[in-house]
């Protein structure tokens, strides 16, 4: 039998940021972090090539700037998800704009490779704030409203992702100006549009209620043993998502013997699908439940990576992906919705740890199972990972029970 959940709302809408839960401002502003932190990591995301061929760097430098910003979000995370449920997560969402908009302004204009290395831990510290505060919102906004929400919030955070990373292709198709250039002004420019995320996320974010640390005895409450299960879901869409990402354009490339660019398509087909039916899956969620869509989306992930791990064919081969990324992007969402409801802010920050941590290691780890694997027979992996959230999925609450577990 799980524990009853951690958190006792408390009402703390006085002041800044009185904006009901459940209105449609409320959700425009959840919106508005979504997207700004989807774009500003993408554009990060992007820009690695750039900055690789500017300042000459090794590989092993580049993994540098991935762990700096990996290491910073992960204590950002820890910290504010504890604080947001002592303050309210409005504030943290707001100071954590900041360090993106300076990282990206550091990124632009660095002369060195340690100052990359600043930036890079800025976009991380900003990114982690960030993050585990706008879910800690979307968490209230989602349970003052009548139907799941959380899944359209996510979508955003994609699509925001893929528009920062397609701006510099994008930009440099567009203009004549020289790679650096390109890299300043884009940055420049998303850099801007932080500060005017910020001026009005001010006005219209709401103030979360606070979340009780301690029982009526004042014991201090412990996070239900719930939240570690979501934990292990997390660690396993966490492989599942980031492996996808990182490894399946060399897969496509490599099995299909087709050149970098035509293999990128997998990439793309992923982004695509996982954006799509994040920004729909709410209505899923609404009609079938949090358990069977995240039960469905992992039997997707499941067929794609067994395609991917033994099929042959471009197109074949793309489409695996785009199963991948249409069964992957329906679960995180419901695996934080739930966390939140039921552990609050700590409780999401532990969840959101987990599947940040593997979204980044995981794919390095793959990389020595590819030269022992092969990069075909790798792919089986991740997909072998998805069995477990076929069984952790019980956890999840059926259509229309109490989303607390």
């Amino acid at each position: 039998m799980l524990e009853k959940p951690c958190c006792r709302p408390v009402d703390n809408t006085s002041g800044p940021g009185t904006v009901p839960l459940g209105g449609r401002t409320a959700v425009m502003a959840t919106m508005l972090l979504f997207a700004y932190n989807g774009l500003t990591m993408g554009a990060f995301a992007g820009s690695l090539a750039s900055l690789k061929e500017l300042f000459t760097l090794s590989a092993l430098q580049v993994s540098g700037l991935l762990v700096a910003s990996g290491v910073m979000a992960t204590l950002a995370m820890q910290v504010c998800g504890r604080l947001a449920d002592r303050m309210g997560a409005r504030l943290f969402a707001l100071v954590g704009i900041w360090p993106l908009v300076i990282g990206t302004l550091t990124l632009a204009l660095a002369p060195s490779y340690p100052v990359l290395l600043l930036g890079a831990a800025l976009l991380g510290l900003g990114n982690g704030a960030l993050d585990v505060s706008m879910n800690a919102i979307a968490v209230q906004v989602e349970r003052a409203r009548p139907r799941p929400i959380m899944s359209f919030f996510h979508g955003l955070w994609s699509a925001g992702n893929l528009s920062g990373s397609g701006a510099l292709a994008l930009f440099a198709a567009l203009t004549t100006l020289a790679a650096g250039r390109v890299l300043q002004s884009v940055l420049f420019g998303i850099a801007a549009l932080g500060v005017a995320a910020f001026l009005v996320a001010r006005r219209i974010t709401p103030q979360t209620e606070t979340v009780a640390q301690v029982s009526d005895d004042g014991t201090k409450l412990k996070l239900p043993p719930a939240i570690y299960l979501l934990g292990l879901m997390a660690l396993a869409f966490g492989l599942g998502e980031g492996s996808a990402f990182d490894w399946s354009g060399i897969h496509v490339t490599q099995v299909a013997a087709v050149e970098p660019t035509q293999g990128a398509l997998a990439v793309t087909a992923l982004a695509f699908a996982i954006t799509v039916i994040r920004l729909t899956g709410d209505l899923i969620v609404a009609k079938f439940g949090r358990r069977l869509v995240v039960r469905t989306g992992a039997a997707l992930a499941i067929i794609g990576y067994l395609i991917a791990g033994f099929g042959s064919g471009f197109w074949l081969l793309v489409s695996a992906w785009a199963l991948v990324g249409l069964g992957m992007g329906v679960v995180a969402p419901q695996v934080y919705a739930i966390a939140g409801h039921t552990g609050g802010g700590r409780g999401l920050a532990v969840v959101v740890t987990f599947g940040y941590a593997v979204f980044l290691i995981g794919p390095a780890v793959l990389g020595a199972l590819v030269t022992w694997l092969g990069v075909q027979h790798a792919m089986l992996v991740p997909g072998a990972c998805m069995v477990g959230l076929l069984f952790l999925a019980r956890i999840l609450p059926e259509k229309g029970a109490d989303p607390t577990l």
